[in-house]
């Protein structure tokens, strides 16, 4: 039987820590602040920002929300991404995607300062990812694999990983950040020729694909870790699930992060760890 790696402990463990953080810096008048910018009423993005908003709450990070009807304008648009920009009173800013088809979306991320793109959604901020370089900030999904994978202990350095995915939002920078920790990466997606292969060789499998059943029996080994980053509606079964068969996989491998409680559930953690560096960075 498989270890679960629950995300909930990780989340508890950075909370506690960024609240100790916050307080340091309250205390030079400095309140790390986090803008919230949403287009319309996705359930998707009302969710996460519910879950941000109690994250920031408990951490001690101030949050202003700017929230635009589903029908604005380009130009309403831009002319909050640069008040958020021109703020220095905001440290981080968080803006939801996708944005509505009537709107270009790649200039609003362009448009966004860097220093404040606390989700990677700038070419600065992959530049960052990419070159190992403290500009802008990971993708925090991207992010919390590598922080549930320290939480639990586990040395990357070394380690033979292979990232299932191939997505600029964590399939490319968590395998980035995996080689900065000094791991050895494969990076594998759907079309990999045998891809089960590629996967039972590694010793942490890490599978963003975005399908159901990616990741079944045949794709594991007897003491493989799994990070799981998958969020998918299995119809037949009416719940969320992962892209690996949970109940195939879990008997066989060493250690699995859950869906859903796994690591969905350490994101706004790393949000919130990215608004208070900023807060530090921009204050140094």
């Amino acid at each position: 039987m498989a270890e679960l790696l629950l995300g909930l402990p990780v989340a508890n463990a950075l909370t506690e820590m960024l609240a100790d953080k916050v307080a340091r810096l309250v205390e030079r008048d400095i309140v790390p602040t986090l803008a919230i910018v949403r287009v319309g009423e996705r359930d998707d993005d009302l969710s996460y920002e519910r879950g941000a908003l109690k994250r920031c709450e408990k951490v001690g990070i101030e949050v202003r929300q700017f929230v635009l009807p589903a029908d604005c304008t380009q130009d309403e648009l831009m002319a909050v991404i640069a008040e958020v920009n021109a703020d220095p009173s905001i440290h981080g800013c968080l803006m939801f995607r996708p944005l509505p088809k009537t709107l270009d979306e790649a200039a609003a991320c362009a448009a966004l300062d860097p220093a404040k793109d606390v989700d990677c959604i700038t070419e600065g901020s992959l530049y960052g990812v990419f070159a190992n370089r403290p500009v802008g900030f990971a993708p925090c999904t991207a992010e919390a694999c590598i922080e549930v994978l320290d939480h639990y202990g586990y040395d990357l350095t070394g380690a033979r990983v292979t990232v299932v995915g191939r997505s600029l939002v964590i399939g490319k920078p968590v395998s980035m950040m995996l080689q900065a920790r000094n791991a050895t990466v494969k990076m594998c997606h759907t079309r990999t020729r045998d891809l089960a292969a590629e996967c039972r060789d590694a010793e942490i499998v890490v599978v963003a694909a975005g399908h159901i059943g990616t990741l079944g029996k045949d794709a594991v080994a007897p003491g493989q870790v799994v990070i799981d980053v998958g969020i998918n509606w299995d119809e037949a079964a009416g719940k969320l699930c992962g892209d690996v068969l949970f109940d195939e996989v879990e008997p066989i491998v060493g250690a699995i992060t859950p869906v859903p409680r796994g690591v969905g559930s350490v994101t706004t953690a790393v949000l919130a760890k990215h608004v208070v560096e900023a807060a530090k960075r921009q204050n140094a």
